[in-house]
């Protein structure tokens, strides 16, 4: 069967298919008795809830389907708020899930989850997300070059934000009381930095929890040392297309050497690398705890 991707619309299906694999009892890997007869794929009616399309990740899941000999598993797009919340659905009633995954993300405090191994390495290893600018920034905003070359956390750090803002308290709310408790922090991000009047500076960023904390923090910084931000959100191609033609100053979203590799790749020789503002991320596809699958593979079954 030809693999398909699904759009956004498929994923209220997806939750008729999941309620259609039966209750806690049926799922994937337990055994109860004679209504234990279905398969891992069967149990997940065939699904990986992934995001949106332009995602490094879901480009990365359409070759895993491809590599693990998953024909018969359509791949839903969609956005991260979707994905999350499909698996919110899912979870509550202890029913299989598969989503594209990532950390830094709230959902591994929120929900009990596990990473599937990656035997064929599709994923890759562990990664960082690198900041990087459009060429000319040292030159035309040398403070905020230095300022957001300087600019690292861990995840730890991040994972703050994230629950706060998923816990109810709005973005620039969020951001500014991690700032305000970590001010040592911040200090070094502007360290040996003037202060600039006025100056704008227009930032992209994918809509991802963890780069929608970071690009909220980093905003409230330059603000506060006199630059006039501007933050877009846009999917990762934009994303990358906008910093390589001068549209966009900066992000802090590169995730490479392999979530976004094609981007970098095409891109080649039109934007400037700044620096790795987190060590340690990794990508890949996730389920939670109670399900008896520990890889990839096993999704055949």
């Amino acid at each position: 069967m030809t693999k398909k991707v699904l759009g956004l619309g498929a994923v209220a299906l997806l939750a008729v298919g999941l309620a259609a694999c039966g209750n806690s009892d049926d799922k994937a890997g337990t055994d109860s008795g004679t209504e234990s007869t279905k398969s891992v794929g069967e149990s997940l009616d065939y699904k990986i809830t992934g995001i949106d399309p332009g995602a490094g990740i879901m480009e990365a899941t359409e070759k895993a389907i491809g590599e693990y000999g998953l024909d018969d598993y359509d791949l839903v797009t969609g956005s991260g708020a979707a994905m999350t919340a499909a698996l919110k659905k899912a979870y509550d009633k202890e029913e299989p899930i598969v989503v594209t995954g990532w950390t830094p993300h709230w959902k591994f405090a929120e929900y009990d989850l596990k990473y599937l191994e990656d035997p064929k390495g599709v994923y890759g290893e562990e990664e960082q997300i690198r900041t990087i600018g459009r060429l000319g920034l040292a030159d035309d905003l040398p403070e905020a070059h230095q300022i957001l070359s300087q600019f690292n956390w861990t995840e730890a750090d991040m994972g703050e934000v994230m629950i706060a803002i998923q816990e109810g308290e709005k973005e620039d709310v969020a951001a500014q009381n991690w700032i305000d408790a970590n001010e040592d922090k911040v200090a070094e991000w502007t360290a040996g930095v003037d202060k600039v009047e006025g100056d704008k500076i227009k930032l992209a960023y994918v809509a991802w929890d963890s780069e929608i904390a970071s690009h909220n923090v980093i905003k409230l910084v330059l603000e506060a040392m006199g630059y006039n931000v501007t933050l877009v959100q846009v999917e990762a191609g934009p994303l990358w297309t906008a910093v390589a033609d001068g549209s966009a100053d900066a992000s802090l979203a590169a995730w490479l050497p392999l979530t976004h590799k094609t981007y970098a790749e095409k891109f080649a020789g039109k934007f400037e690398e700044l620096g790795v503002n987190m060590e340690g991320v990794k990508t890949g596809l996730v389920v939670p705890q109670y399900m008896d699958i520990t890889s990839i593979e096993d999704l055949k079954k």
